[in-house]
């Protein structure tokens, strides 16, 4: 008897250590997708933050042009 329960609560640590290995896995995959968001984010707004810079630049640029300077 000793035997087969000694089978029995092996298979039942066998099968809760899968469980927690699986869990885990899930986890982590969770948390690799959530940090591949936040630099897909990250790096839209560096683009927007470059892209309006050049604009400001862009823009000043023509400042000035105009403006008599003799007198």
């Amino acid at each position: 008897m000793d035997l087969i329960n000694s089978a029995v609560g092996f298979k039942q640590a066998e099968t809760a250590s899968n469980i927690q290995i699986a869990v885990a896995r899930k986890i982590l995959q969770s948390q690799r997708q959530e940090g591949d968001a936040v630099i897909k984010l990250i790096n839209a707004a560096n683009q927007g933050v470059f892209q309006k810079g050049d604009e400001l630049v862009a823009a000043a640029t023509g400042l000035g042009g105009q403006v008599d300077t003799t007198a």
